[in-house]
């Protein structure tokens, strides 16, 4: 297990897709913080929520963001707005493992409209055991971190 603790979150419309993913992962050994939202019934404003993840896995090495919302579109552009966060919006296995191997994300996003509950477990278990491949992808990911 490469890391520790996955920082959950989503907005009213991913909050079912979120909870399937915790409890896959709970199960797993890993450590889950949940920073809401706590149902589908009151909207709610997803860059809030993008923030919460963004600054515990800024503050948390050893850790990961799990973001969701109608789209995932909304979740990845909020939570890329945060210095140190390489966050994806993932629709499929392979851009996982290479949004790990090539850009070291640290965050991966889902649209609940279009994922499945078992295609979000396969991606962020893919997501959690890929590693950078090489230091060469590191400079380009300081190069980002400059801009």
């Amino acid at each position: 297990m490469q890391f520790d603790t996955i920082a959950l979150a989503s907005d009213h419309r991913g909050y079912w897709l979120k909870l399937d993913i915790i409890e896959y992962f709970k199960l797993q050994g890993y450590e889950i913080e949940d920073f809401g939202s706590d149902n589908d019934c009151v909207s709610v404003d997803y860059p809030d929520y993008a923030k919460k993840v963004a600054n515990y896995v800024l503050e948390n090495k050893n850790s990961f963001g799990v973001l969701v919302c109608f789209s995932g579109i909304g979740m990845n552009i909020a939570a890329n707005r945060f210095k140190g966060i390489r966050a994806v919006l993932c629709y499929n296995e392979q851009i996982a493992r290479l949004s790990r191997e090539h850009n070291d994300a640290n965050v991966i996003c889902f649209g609940s409209r279009f994922t499945n509950p078992e295609f979000a477990i396969r991606c962020v278990d893919v997501f959690a055991n890929a590693k950078l491949a090489d230091e060469r992808h590191r400079i380009r990911i300081n190069k980002i971190d400059e801009i």
